[in-house]
This record gives C-alpha cells, structure tokens and sequence, in this order.
C-alpha cells in the first residue's frame, strides 16, 4: 500500500522532463527533438511541449540554426547550488588541491550511488588525460579504485547484491570472477587503500581511499588517477600522500578515531 500510495503522487509529466534533462550528457550536449524522442520512447509532441516548458524555465535552449538543444544556464544555477551546500566539496577542495600539488594529478572525491561510483568533486592537473571522471560522471564500481574502496568497507550488503547483477569486462584486466573480487576487496580493507591499474580503462591509473564521517563510516573516497606511466614511477608515494589525504578529510568532516 505503501508503494501504491507514493507512485500515486509521481506526476508523469515530471518523471518525463527530468528523464529529457538526463538525456543530454557530455558524449551527447546537443540533441534534436528525434533523437530524444527515441531514447526517451516518448512521442514527438510530447517532447516538443516538455523542451517548450523547460526552454521557458531557462533549462534548455535551442541552436536557431541546427534546430538542436542543450541544457540552459538554469541547469548551471542549480548545480552551483548544490556543490555550495556539500560540505564535503567544501571541506575536501584544499585537501584536493594539496593532493594533484603534490601528485601532479587529477585527484577526486567519490560517492555510490546505486549500483555506480559518482564523482562529486575534482581538481585537475596541469596534464590531464581523458579518464571519464568528470563530475557526475557514473562508473562501475568493481573495476574503478573508488568503488572497489566504497564496496570494501560496505556494511548493508551492497556488494552481495552488487555481484549478484554480473561484472562486466572492460579490459583485458578487468576483474569478473565474484570470488577473485572479493578477495581483492578483503585486500583493500585490510590495507586501507586500492590501486586500479587499467581495469577500466587501458593505461589509467587510479588509487583511492575511505573517508569516514563523523560516525566512522566509510561514505566517501578520495582518489588519484592518471597515466599508468606517470603513476607507476611514484605509486608507493602516492599511495601515502591519498591515505593522508583521505585522513585529512575525515577529520573535516567531523571524525575522529576512538582508541
């Protein structure tokens, strides 16, 4: 009853220009109201009048001469809002900016969500590579240093449910045995720390740690990624220096060790 009762307050017509806003992502900024249409399964017209709505709320606009749309400043304003209310970008971006200074890479600081590991902050470093981590980017979590950390110190049996949807292969070094990734996480809790090399993408790097809340749970993770060539020359450094900085976070945001 309780289900019924909350889908009976979902408005379609919401769900829908939500879902339309999702579909512009960093592979695909500019779209036309076809290939919406197509993806979302949703009729011409009903998209022509959600993109009229939200390109008179500022939330799209509309290219006069390609006849496409991208997402409007408003989308913009609402972002700033919401990175000047996480206390952890707040209290993470010197910690940040110390670690790619020391590092000379990018560095970021990660969160689950659902079955993905998702970017919420980063600074980037004077020679970045493409390594799909922009903020709000999505990835997989069994191949990615961040989320190998967040599924390691799991406590609600995520990584149970996790292993029950199959691991995908993105590399040759891809991880896909459930066994073997549980090993690897049992590894990375008792160490405190993960290195992925080219798991997910070939010739990246990436090494993360847990940052802990105020309760002692492990919510967070903070990582540096870059060319296997660049990190392998000063990986045990840089594994010290993302320990440090993941300590130096935790105690930001309110953690202290009991002893």
């Amino acid at each position: 009853m309780a289900v019924e009762t909350k889908q009976h307050y979902l408005l379609g017509s919401v769900k829908n220009a939500l879902r339309l806003l999702q579909a512009f992502t960093l592979d695909t900024p500019e779209r036309k109201v076809t290939e919406l249409a197509s993806s979302l399964g949703l009729g011409k017209s009903t998209v022509c009048r959600l993109l009229s709505t939200l390109e008179s709320e500022g939330f799209v606009m509309k290219d006069p001469e390609s006849k496409r749309y991208k997402l409007g400043l408003s989308v913009l304003q609402l972002n700033t809002i919401v990175n000047s209310t996480l206390e952890i970008n707040r209290e993470s971006q010197p910690i940040l900016e110390r670690l790619t200074d020391e590092t000379g890479e990018t560095a970021h600081i990660a969160i689950r969500d659902g079955f993905s590991v998702v970017y919420i902050n980063r600074t980037e470093c004077p020679s970045p590579v493409e390594i799909l981590s922009h903020i709000g980017r999505q990835n997989p979590m069994h191949c990615t240093s961040s989320g190998k950390v967040l599924l390691a110190y799991d406590r609600n049996g995520w990584v149970d449910r996790y292993l029950e949807k199959g691991l995908k292969s993105y590399t040759k070094k891809t991880v896909t045995d459930a066994k073997k990734l549980r090993e690897t996480l049992k590894s990375v809790h008792e160490n405190g720390y993960d290195v992925s090399n080219g798991e997910f993408i070939e010739g990246v790097t990436s090494i993360s740690a847990p940052i802990r809340n105020y309760l002692g749970q492990v919510v967070y993770a903070v990582s540096v990624v870059g060319p296997t060539n660049r990190m392998k020359a000063s990986e045990s450094g840089i594994i010290y220096k993302v320990k440090k900085a993941a300590h130096d976070i935790s105690e930001r945001i309110g953690y202290w060790k009991r002893t």
